[in-house]
């Protein structure tokens, strides 16, 4: 089976090339789980931080914590940063409800990210 560790790496993975093919360049990348945000970026003389979470189905890779997001809102205010969630959602590929297992496939659900300011 696949770590929480590396699941989130699945995660940044996934949000990491989106940000780049979308313009975003990176200023800080940090990968360790529940240290945030994941991804400080620059795009158009405008600092974004980007808070990444990595959900295994049946959970909903949407939905976030409240606490942290605002926790995080208040930090990115102190920089004029604008702030994101970007859940992603990892599931099983043969059977939604087995393990999601190394070197076996998977499928991943993600929508791009939700501004929060």
């Amino acid at each position: 089976m696949l770590s929480k560790q590396d699941l989130h790496n699945l995660a940044m993975k996934t949000v990491g090339d989106s940000l780049k093919e979308n313009g975003f360049e990176f200023l800080t990348v940090n990968s360790k789980l529940k240290k945030d945000p994941q991804f400080i970026c620059l795009k158009e003389k405008k600092l974004h931080f980007f808070l990444v979470r990595a959900s295994i189905y049946p959970d909903n890779p949407k939905l976030y914590n409240n606490v942290l997001v605002d926790k995080l809102k208040k930090h990115a205010k102190k920089f004029d940063a604008k702030t994101y969630f970007s859940g992603v959602g990892f599931a099983n590929s043969i059977n939604y409800e087995d393990p999601i297992q190394q070197d076996k496939p998977y499928v991943v659900n993600f929508d791009g990210w939700i501004q929060l300011d």
